[in-house]
């Protein structure tokens, strides 16, 4: 077995060349794979019912919170360093191993606690199958460090994309053959052997772990600042789950997080790829303010330049876009999805805060804007689902602008951005944005009765001109900066 080449120190020279390489495979293979796997998970969504979806959430929330401990922290430790010997990684690999095996164990003996809590025994058997998950993140970790250290994204895009493929492959499979909510255990599993075997190839990372964890501490310090910070940042996203998991029957509990899954496909699948090329470009310019100033105020340009027009399109064309893309027998979650698509945007630059101060060996402010979260979005939820599904759905409007608002009190000063420019770098879009979900409302209202997948083309074509007309109007800068981007002089 032959130990890793050490790893090359950061060059400055083609830094934007690399960024743009980075974002093109990582974005663009994202692309490709999330239509192939959104192919698949639409068609599954079809053949399941809400209750599997419901108990499948149940189980998720118990995964995110392990997960959150399974060493990315001290992969990101890694990637950081100007220098990395191969013993360093080696020790990485250690503790990588030592992580996932302890969190494997810790799941396979709490499930029977958590199906008590949820009053639902099938969890057990789920959960302790899905502990198999934590085999494959030593792998994954450690030549995701490899990888990202060299900005090397087009090898991890390949080997996502394939992951992607197979796990799609199998939840059809599942789906048709009957499974059920196993299909939704099993498609995971399978992704995740996938990728971990593509990605410890793509990095030629076959090393032997060490357990002598001297010299590595340092490491292990940042990794556990950032683990803090990710548990905060479980407690907000997730207390949602965790409150209406309790509240709800797993029907009831399924419209909920499908509609949350449809409403945050943009900041869930697309955002963290672009953080991830992000955070290694941030590390490289981290002494230089102007920088990683104008690097971040540039990610939330061309973000909420395509992250508005999806999240608030989806908002104003709810109802046909359910009834086309999921079925009549999930109606019930056009209201949540309307709702909640209008806190989306924010969801978003709270996201793109994480990578920016952790970058720059700040991840204590990571840490206390998370806690913020953590603090005030449950408090949200727990006054909402008083009123069912559309209170917990307006709990994200009033918690997410109120949470990026107090965050950002922190936030910008060590990425030396002003309040005025981060405005200045969202408000375009957004304007945009609103202009259109008048615009769609209005036109929605005076079309006649039609087939639902008409009435949706009509609205999308109408609405995406409404939003390009505005831009052109009113920001042209913006659009000439994403073509710059794309003939690489961005």
């Amino acid at each position: 077995m032959t130990s890793a080449a050490p790893l090359p120190d950061a060059p400055s020279t083609s830094l934007r060349q690399q960024v743009r390489s980075a974002v093109i495979w990582r974005s663009g293979s994202q692309i490709v794979g999330q239509l192939i796997a959104w192919a698949s998970t639409f068609l599954v969504i079809r053949i399941l019912s809400p209750a599997d979806y419901g108990l499948y959430a149940m189980t998720s929330v118990v995964l995110l919170l392990l997960s959150m401990m399974n060493g990315y922290g001290l992969a990101n430790a890694v990637i950081q360093r100007p220098k990395v010997t191969p013993r360093l990684l080696r020790q990485l690999f250690g503790m990588l191993i030592v992580l996932n095996g302890g969190l494997a164990v810790i799941q396979f003996a709490t499930a029977p606690l958590v199906a008590a809590y949820y009053e639902q025994p099938m969890v057990i058997d789920l959960l302790r199958l899905q502990a198999l998950l934590y085999l494959a993140n030593p792998f994954l970790a450690l030549s995701y460090a490899v990888l990202a250290r060299e900005m090397d994204f087009r090898k991890q895009a390949q080997a996502n994309l394939a992951a992607g493929v197979a796990a799609a492959l199998v939840a059809l499979a599942g789906a048709l053959g009957g499974l059920g909510v196993w299909t939704l255990v099993l498609a995971p599993l399978v992704g995740a052997a996938v990728r971990a075997a593509g990605m410890t190839i793509a990095a030629r990372s076959f090393i032997l772990p060490s357990f002598d964890f001297r010299g590595a501490w340092s490491m292990a310090r940042y990794g556990g600042v950032v683990v803090l910070g990710q548990f905060f940042w479980f407690l907000q996203t997730q207390a949602d789950i965790v409150i209406a998991g309790r509240a709800l029957d797993p029907h009831a509990l399924g419209i909920y997080t499908t509609s949350l899954f449809l409403t945050l496909l943009f900041v869930n699948k697309f955002v963290p790829p672009i953080n991830e090329v992000a955070f290694s470009a941030y590390a490289r310019v981290q002494d230089d303010a102007e920088a990683y100033a104008q690097g971040f105020l540039k990610s939330v340009r061309i973000l909420m330049l395509a992250g508005v027009p999806f999240s608030l399109g989806l908002a104003a064309t709810a109802e046909p876009v359910v009834r086309v893309v999921l079925g009549e027998k999930w109606i019930a979650t056009a209201p949540v999805i309307a709702i909640v698509g209008c806190a989306a945007p924010f969801m978003m630059l709270q996201v793109l805060f994480g990578p920016a101060v952790n970058a720059a060996s700040r991840p204590e402010i990571y840490t206390r804007t998370s806690l913020l979260g953590a603090l005030l979005l449950p408090v949200a939820y727990v006054v909402g689902i008083q009123w069912g599904l559309i209170g917990l759905a307006l709990a994200w409007v009033v918690g997410y602008p109120l949470l990026v608002a107090l965050s950002s009190l922190w936030v910008l000063p060590v990425l030396h951005v002003s309040p005025r420019a981060l405005v200045e770098a969202a408000a375009p879009p957004v304007l945009a944005g609103i202009a259109m979900v008048v615009a769609v409302r209005l036109l929605d209202h005076a079309l006649p009765g039609m087939a639902p997948i008409l009435r949706l083309a009509i609205l999308v074509a109408g609405g995406g001109a409404i939003y390009g007309a505005w831009l052109i109007a009113f920001a042209r800068g913006r659009l000439a900066e994403l073509v710059d981007l794309a003939r690489r002089k961005g």
